[in-house]
């Protein structure tokens, strides 16, 4: 039987994690009501779902059992989605809208948005930590793997960079570090945990794996900073022209629309030509770097 066409199976993966998830996250009904609500809004009925669809691309490529797959996305993207709370607070960003919809301290309240965020993150190492699926030991190199991407070597790391760079012309080597740790660690972790949810790799494995994930983490930034400057709001569910009303440095501040354009299309080519040991099996990541790049929101 023939693969599904890519779109049939991103629909697939979407429809398969918004179920996990829908699983994994307490109900509205227990106690405390709000604050569950508030976790459920926030995750549920939004979002591409890059995260998890990385981790169901790598999986594939080695044999990952269904169930282990269901859970390394579900934490990738509560890790995601608290990311995102935290970031849209006044605190931060301040920003009113997300995926279409009021951000949470907007919904709710602050006090809710940090509780939302702090929760998430605790209850995603919870969905991993009981993936029965996976020996321990392997699971335990996924658990740690996870929590480095989400912390101060990784995304929060980025995040820190990101808010003490206001105002600041950067260079592009220091936008570069900056976003492999804020934006590119989690895209990473989300490739090796699917990988791993199958079986452990091998040196070689992990650098073909790391190459792919290090072009597709900066191209999804780069392909941000310009539809940030060129796309509007209702297209990009959030607030459009943001980091430009900030003051924040972007690809597109540093070198020009055009050439940020031109170096995603190159990311995207790299992305490619690393995943050339997998040969045809790694075709569904192939097309999620397309997909990165080309996407208009």
């Amino acid at each position: 039987m023939s693969a599904p066409a890519f779109a049939d199976w991103t629909r697939q993966v979407q429809h398969d994690v918004e179920g996990a998830l829908d699983a994994f996250l307490p109900a509205a009904t227990q106690v405390p009501h709000k604050l569950h609500e508030a976790m459920r809004y926030t995750t549920l009925g939004g979002g591409k779902r890059v995260r998890p669809l990385l981790a169901y691309a790598a999986g594939a490529l080695f044999d990952a059992d269904p169930a282990a797959l269901a859970r390394v996305a579900s934490a990738v993207e509560m890790i995601h989605v608290y990311s995102l709370v935290h970031d849209d607070m006044p605190c931060m960003d301040d920003d009113a809208l997300r995926r279409g919809k009021p951000t949470v301290h907007v919904a709710y309240d602050e006090a809710t948005a940090l509780l939302v965020g702090d929760t998430l993150q605790a209850q995603a190492f919870t969905v991993l930590a009981e993936c029965a699926t996976v020996p321990p030991a392997r699971l335990l190199t996924m658990v740690r793997l996870l929590a480095q991407a989400a912390g101060s070597n990784g995304m929060c790391g980025g995040q820190a960079i990101d808010l003490d760079s206001v105002g600041l012309a950067l260079t592009r080597d220091e936008l570069e570090r900056m976003h492999q740790l804020k934006t590119g660690a989690m895209l990473r972790v989300s490739v090796l945990l699917g990988a791993l949810a199958g079986r452990d790799l091998t040196p070689l494995e992990v650098e073909a794996l790391n190459a792919y994930s290090a072009a597709v983490g900066l191209a999804f930034q780069v392909v941000d900073d310009v539809l940030d400057a060129t796309a509007d709001s209702a297209t990009l569910g959030k607030t459009a022209g943001k980091d430009a009303a900030d003051n924040k440095p972007t690809y597109v501040s540093i070198l020009g629309l055009a050439p940020s354009r031109d170096l995603a299309e190159q990311l995207r080519r790299d992305a490619h030509d690393a995943l050339a040991p997998f040969g045809e099996q790694a075709q569904r990541l192939r097309e999620l770097a397309d997909l990165i790049v080309q996407r208009k929101a």
